[in-house]
């Protein structure tokens, strides 16, 4: 089986081509503007080397320009090429990762998304992958995790992590992983899952899950009227 995997929820855009289990080609760039002008490029690699069997596509939550171009390129290619679509949660693709990044560690990990000012998209995970909180568009607070930092350390991770340990870097079971990024081929394993159980999206009217309406702000360009 052949997946090409997509990775647009953040500012990292990273795209990745696995068979039979294993990366075999992948993509990357941080770069201003990567999604809209990597993204197309980035494909047309990995297409040249295999064709996939399905494509998988981070569902969010998080950047609401980048999961709309990461989804539209997903159904092209779907359609395009008669491919089934899959769909998998950021936010659980980025602790399956730091696991499978770190399999010596047993405690928590706890994904974060920047959701701007002091809110974060986050998710509360198990090593087995259980969900121990939901996800959730949260003002980070002090004591939000204090029930699972009483019995057990968590890692927080991710883009929204930096900003908030000020407020709870101070408990000694948390920790903060800055070296952690953000990567497509944190989608492999729960895609895989996706794909024996039979579990495809409908591609026409599969939408990402942006958690929070997005809000347009008001233009600043001279010249143009309310």
């Amino acid at each position: 089986m052949n997946l090409l995997l997509i990775e647009t929820a953040t500012a990292v855009c990273s795209t990745a081509l696995a068979c039979d289990g294993q990366i075999v080609a992948h993509r990357k760039s941080s770069a201003p503007n990567a999604h809209s002008v990597s993204l197309p490029l980035f494909i047309r690699e990995l297409l040249a080397l295999q064709r996939p069997d399905a494509v998988c596509i981070s569902a969010g939550p998080g950047s609401y320009t980048g999961l709309r171009i990461g989804t539209s390129t997903a159904k092209g290619i779907c359609y395009a090429l008669d491919l089934p679509l899959l769909s998998v949660s950021t936010l659980l693709s980025m602790a399956s990762l730091y696991y499978r990044q770190h399999p010596a560690y047993c405690g928590l990990v706890c994904p974060m998304i920047d959701a701007r000012r002091m809110e974060c998209y986050t998710l509360l995970v198990a090593p087995d992958l259980r969900i121990l909180r939901p996800v959730g568009a949260d003002i980070i607070t002090p004591d939000l995790y204090s029930p699972w930092l009483g019995q057990s350390e968590v890692v927080f991770i991710g883009d929204g992590a930096a900003k908030t340990q000020p407020l709870l870097g101070s408990h000694p079971n948390a920790r903060f992983d800055p070296s952690f990024s953000l990567s497509a081929e944190g989608l492999l394993p729960l895609a895989e899952s996706l794909w024996h159980e039979g579990k495809r999206e409908d591609v026409a009217y599969y939408e990402p899950f942006y958690l929070k309406d997005f809000v347009a702000k008001k233009s600043v360009v001279h010249g143009l009227r309310d």
